[in-house]
């Protein structure tokens, strides 16, 4: 299949990398932006020579504006964007209604203009969460809402949800599936990088002097947008239905650390070595937000499985070890970090 794929959120980092992978494969790509006017000539810089096989509309997650143009023509829709941000808003609302309605509004508009296929890129958050008594987890999984999560991952949780329900009642015969990656690294294309490469530059660049007794699971940009693009020209009746994490590995941050001293030593003069106890997190969460997230997660194991979607998809995941290394230089390479 090579066709017309509306990308949502194009400017983003995976969203970029979506458009990248169609874009080399010959497709036609339409993408939104919510400001033309700021992200067009970053985006056409980015494929100066795609011409017309790129596409650019004005849209937003909360207004029907630009929407019905976007979809025109389009056979599949992979909807990336989604707010993520690095604090945690003071109402949870602000992220899980735009999260919820947006994914909505993309899919009346796919189903009004025919589309026959939507790849939602969930997340792992959807998976993972509200289980105290669990470690390990697969594409089978939902996140325990009942029990209390953060606003990010009730947003992820609740626009799959929707989404799916939505699907199964207004456009049974839409080919719809999701995307559920864990924290995503990789290389980044300029300093509009996601929440987890931030993670690795503040590793590298001192940000961090203590290392905290946190975990997660590693994905590669690279391979996230793969499973879209799979999920978007694989037949209809093996991706129909399916939820595909994307996870290569459970990583300590200690460990990821160790990886960047052993894999990339001329960038790792900054690494941190020793531990940050417990309590300095906890005291420290009582005035930043960013600890306010890592204290909920000292200790933690949440391992999910990507076997599932490698299985079904047919491809392998890059190794974590070559996607932290390849994130470091990338930093390095683009000036975002000083070398």
């Amino acid at each position: 299949m090579v066709g017309t794929v509306l990308v949502t959120g194009g400017t983003g980092y995976i969203g970029g990398e979506v458009v990248e992978q169609l874009l080399t494969k010959g497709y036609v790509v339409h993408t939104t932006v919510r400001n033309a006017a700021k992200s067009e000539p970053k985006l056409r810089a980015r494929w100066s020579d795609a011409g017309d096989r790129l596409k650019i509309f004005e849209a937003d997650l909360l207004s029907d504006h630009g929407w019905a143009d976007a979809n025109t023509g389009c056979d599949a829709v992979a909807h990336v964007a989604s707010p993520f941000p690095l604090a945690v808003p003071k109402d949870k609302d602000e992220l899980v209604i735009p999260a919820r309605e947006g994914t909505l509004r993309a899919l009346e508009f796919a189903q009004k203009a025919g589309v026959e296929r939507f790849v939602q890129t969930s997340s792992a958050a959807a998976i993972a969460y509200g289980h105290p008594d669990k470690d390990h987890f697969d594409y089978t999984d939902w996140t325990n809402l009942t029990a209390g999560v953060p606003p990010y991952i009730e947003s992820k949780t609740v626009a799959e949800r929707a989404a799916r329900d939505w699907v199964a009642v207004h456009a049974p015969k839409m080919t719809f599936c999701s995307v559920n990656p864990v924290a995503v690294f990789g290389p980044v294309y300029d300093d509009d990088m996601s929440t987890s490469v931030e993670l690795v530059k503040k590793i590298i660049d001192g940000s961090i002097p203590l290392i905290p007794d946190m975990g997660i699971c590693v994905t590669d940009v690279r391979d996230v947008a793969e499973a879209h693009v799979s999920a978007i020209e694989a037949p209809a009746q093996k991706v129909r239905g399916e939820r595909f994490p994307t996870s290569q590995k459970f990583l300590w941050l200690r460990e990821m650390a160790e990886i960047v001293r052993t894999r990339v030593p001329e960038h790792a003069g900054k690494v941190p070595g020793r531990a940050m106890p417990d309590w300095l997190v906890k005291i420290l969460a009582l005035f930043m937000d960013e600890m306010k997230q890592i204290k909920g997660e000292l200790g933690n194991v949440r391992d999910v499985s990507g076997k599932h979607t490698e299985d079904v998809l047919g491809f392998t995941f890059i190794p974590a070890e070559q996607t932290l290394e390849d994130t470091v230089r990338s930093l390095v390479e683009k000036g975002i970090v000083k070398a």
